[in-house]
């Protein structure tokens, strides 16, 4: 199944831990630490009472993090990667609902393509934009590069983990997660020390 089918198919928990994990990954990027996204996460795990704790959290993280007016250089790869990561947290819905989940879920895994493909050292300038991301969504994904494939098969993974095993699928998502916000985190470090 394509990422976009696996999406449209996912149930509320599937689609909150989705959106999450795209965010989480791109933490990174918004100056926030790997422990930032903590509340968010166990909420996932507290199933009704998760429900009501989960504006809260959204409320915190962003107090933290969130910068309303975005980063003042959109002109380079950087700058646009830092704005997408800042709108997927400033989308985040307060509201746990199917329809809000969705919509939210969706842009995070467009947003989090976009991002490792603007900071893919190997990519080729010619695949990148809307219609690159949304054939590799579709399931064409003939010559992507490292970084784009890698967190296309982590949002694959994590939607099929949840969607297979419910709650009990959140760990191995979250460690799924982890491991690809260290691998962006090297990817930010080793641009920031490329433009020294």
């Amino acid at each position: 199944m394509s990422l976009v089918e696996l999406i449209a198919q996912a149930d509320e928990l599937s689609l909150a831990v989705g959106g999450l994990a795209c965010l989480d990954r791109c933490v990174p990027l918004l100056g926030g630490d790997d422990e930032i996204l903590r509340p968010l996460w166990a909420s996932l795990a507290e199933s009704e009472e998760g429900f009501r704790d989960w504006g809260e959290c959204v409320e915190q993280v962003r107090a933290k993090l969130y910068v309303p007016d975005g980063p003042q250089d959109n002109a380079s790869a950087e700058g646009e990667a830092v704005a997408l990561a800042q709108r997927m947290l400033g989308a985040a819905p307060a509201e746990r609902t199917a329809g809000n989940l969705l919509t939210w879920a969706d842009d995070c895994s467009v947003a989090a393509l976009r991002i490792h493909r603007l900071l893919d050292a190997t990519a080729r300038a010619e695949s990148d934009g809307e219609s690159s991301v949304r054939d590799r969504r579709e399931g064409r994904t003939q010559d992507m590069s490292p970084l784009v494939a890698a967190e296309l098969r982590r949002q694959i993974s994590v939607l099929e983990l949840v969607s297979a095993h419910g709650p009990a699928g959140l760990r191995q998502a979250r460690e799924l997660t982890t491991e690809g916000r260290r691998v962006l985190r090297a990817v930010v470090s080793r641009r920031a020390r490329g433009r020294v």
